[in-house]
């Protein structure tokens, strides 16, 4: 506890790590140049290269046959680790989205993504088609792997933790998602927690309506309730 602890406070205390409420045009840095450090005269490192394909099985040991096909604009087709500033080492989408894990989901016994219903609207799972596989930057293969969720398709997992990303997030490198219901947090390329910068706990976005699947009502802001809604998600 006391290293957590310890960990914690050198987080707050560093300079330019935005607190909730930091102004929404500057809280989520623009992503830098992918900057995942390399020691000269290295190997690369496993999976660094683009087109580099995972060859983990599914978590879970689910049956894959039955997963429904999605479109394109439904799946995650990269991988990318990409630095950005005040927060450090992410991994993000094909898109530049930032990608989150949750801590109520279960990587044992055996991997659960938990994260389902109107969770599901305000943090999107990271989904893929059966027999498809992400390109790869600085994300190592051997951690890449997929379980099944309750409706049948198959969602990304990076040292078996589920990924998602986060409808407060509007712009590429933000990463307005972190600490939010001190559940969600930045994913590292290894699968950890990013806590290099812990804004204070905040509410995520409220879901989307139904005539507003994109959420664009939602001003994005960190920690926003949206109308006082309380979610624990």
């Amino acid at each position: 506890m006391i290293v957590v602890g310890a960990a914690i406070a050198a987080a707050f205390a560093l300079p330019g790590c935005a607190p909730a409420g930091y102004n929404s045009s500057d809280y989520g840095a623009q992503p830098a140049a992918n900057e995942v450090a390399a020691t000269p005269g290295a190997e690369p490192t496993a999976g660094a290269t683009p087109g580099a394909t995972p060859g983990a099985e599914t978590d879970d040991g689910a049956d894959e046959a039955d997963a429904p096909e999605l479109s394109d604009d439904e799946v995650t087709t990269e991988l990318n680790a990409t630095t950005v500033k005040r927060m450090g080492e992410t991994v993000q989408n094909q898109d530049g989205k930032v990608l989150y894990r949750f801590d109520k989901d279960k990587v044992k016994p055996e991997v659960v993504s938990s994260c389902n219903g109107d969770c599901a609207k305000i943090w999107p799972p990271a989904l893929i088609n059966k027999g498809e596989k992400p390109k790869l930057e600085g994300v190592d293969p051997k951690l890449v792997g997929t379980v099944e969720r309750e409706d049948g398709t198959l969602q990304l997992t990076l040292d078996k933790w589920p990924l998602y990303s986060y409808i407060g997030d509007k712009q590429p490198g933000q990463w307005k998602g972190q600490n939010v219901a001190a559940s969600w947090f930045v994913i590292t390329p290894e699968g950890k927690k990013n806590l290099t910068c812990l804004p204070a706990v905040s509410k995520p976005v409220a879901p989307p309506s139904d005539d507003d699947a994109q959420g664009d009502k939602d001003s994005g802001d960190a920690g926003s309730d949206s109308g006082g809604s309380d979610y624990s998600y």
